[in-house]
């Protein structure tokens, strides 16, 4: 129950960050504009608030709804979800939206999207000016990687190690971001057993690979950190430091490989193959029902050699800039699988987003996945669907183009017909949690 707890706490902070900045774009283009903003919200409040204020001689009342789905800014004359017509029926006033032009309301629609991404950008520079960035070079993975069923349908085997891509070397690459790299190439080469093999990918290769949960994970070595107290691992004699690399007569097994053993022998005794100070050692050992032994890993961090870089606050900016265009990049080009079966399939709601997050805190992870999160909100916000922002854009580029602005009436159905698909993909989307969770 913990966990779930501070999973959940992170997912609410996050959110609540995320909505708060992106609601805080639409506020301030409005505000530069003179465009008066009546309402500005954490979270949805139908039928009453949780808790609300409005600041003297202001017009902006603030408050924090009690549905946590996202928050609003509600600005005068705009068409949005609140379908205040009985507002729009009143003669336009020259404090709002619908009376300015359509440039400014243009940039105030693209404010929240625009504080999303440079709010990413942020994090990001502050993550690598706090942590600086170290990773492990894929030429460093000397245990390779293993796969799915997609990818070893393809060709691949457990323990290759991919060194091209459509001819590009990854030797330098970072091995937890060359998963892309390999889903859109058509050929691909790997080092397997010493020997260079060429593999040949299907055309709809990154398109199966959408419905699956694991793609492929660096192999390394299950390298003891510390052993607890009162474990089957200090019963057995098991001493940090210590190298399995074998359960009974099966060797040269990796960590991930030797923990889904242990967890296939719950209370049955095994015998562990190891290394200790360069000599090979069997040693008996039971594991508990959870098929535990009370050991903690090595990080493969202090297993293979990594690349460090180091940033002063100057240089920090630009690398939190480089990494978030990077990942913003890469989101885009996911995008379109989105839009088949098979992308259809692996949608999420809010289980999925919050099972993202670490069982315990780590600041670094939770500033690291809520950058991630801030560009995929600002992403999505930008799809030409009514009632987001990009719906709103697409009409209004089209006004600029045109010349013409579309009627109240227009933008009205096309309102509900936008909130409409909003409201049934967060049904899908937190229904497909449910589905996964329980069949």
């Amino acid at each position: 129950m913990e966990v779930y707890l501070i999973k959940a706490l992170q997912l609410v902070i996050c959110l609540s960050i995320l909505v708060i900045i992106h609601e805080l774009g639409h506020f301030m283009f409005a505000k530069i504009f003179k465009v008066r903003v009546e309402k500005f919200y954490l979270f949805f409040n139908p039928w009453f608030s949780l808790f609300k204020f409005k600041p003297k001689n202001s017009d902006t009342e603030y408050g924090l709804g009690w549905l946590p789905f996202g928050g609003y800014v509600k600005i005068s004359g705009m068409i949005d979800e609140s379908m205040d017509k009985k507002a729009l029926q009143q003669p336009p006033q020259p404090w709002e939206f619908r009376t300015k032009p359509a440039w400014q309301r243009l940039l105030i629609m693209v404010g929240g999207v625009l504080m999303n991404f440079l709010l990413a950008f942020f994090i990001y520079a502050m993550i690598v000016f706090a942590w600086g960035e170290e990773y492990i070079p894929t030429k460093n993975v000397k245990m390779g990687f293993s796969y799915n069923e997609v990818f070893t349908s393809a060709g691949f085997k457990s323990g290759d190690l991919p060194i091209t891509a459509d001819g590009v070397s990854l030797a330098d690459a970072e091995a937890n971001k060359i998963l892309l790299t390999l889903m859109e190439s058509s050929t691909v080469e790997v080092l397997r057993d010493g020997a260079i093999v060429e593999l040949q990918l299907p055309q709809d290769f990154a398109k199966r690979n959408l419905t699956q949960k694991e793609f492929m994970n660096m192999r390394y070595p299950f390298v003891i950190e510390k052993v607890q107290d009162k474990t089957p691992a200090q019963t057995a004699g098991l001493l940090a430091g210590d190298s399995i690399v074998g359960v009974n007569e099966n060797l040269h097994l990796a960590g991930a490989e030797i923990s889904q053993t242990l967890s296939e022998n719950k209370e049955q005794q095994i015998d562990l193959q190891l290394y200790r100070a360069g000599e090979l050692l069997t040693l008996a050992i039971t594991p508990n029902e959870f098929g535990k032994i009370g050991v903690v890993l090595r990080s493969p961090f202090l297993i293979y050699q990594t690349v460090e870089k180091h940033y002063n606050l100057l240089t920090a900016i630009p690398a939190g800039i480089r990494l978030g265009w990077q990942q913003i990049t890469m989101y885009i080009s996911n995008l379109k699988y989105v839009f088949t079966k098979e992308g259809a399939q692996s949608i999420g709601g809010f289980g999925t987003i919050g099972g993202l997050f670490p069982e315990v805190w780590i600041w670094y992870a939770f500033w690291n996945l809520t950058a991630f999160l801030s560009i995929i909100l600002g992403v999505m916000n930008l799809i030409p669907i009514p009632a987001l922002d990009g719906g709103h854009v697409l009409f209004l580029l089209v006004e600029v183009v045109s010349g013409r602005q579309p009627s109240e009436k227009f933008l009205e159905r096309a309102q509900y017909i936008g909130m409409f698909l909003l409201i049934a993909l967060l049904i899908y989307a937190n229904g497909m949690d449910i589905i996964r969770a329980f069949f």
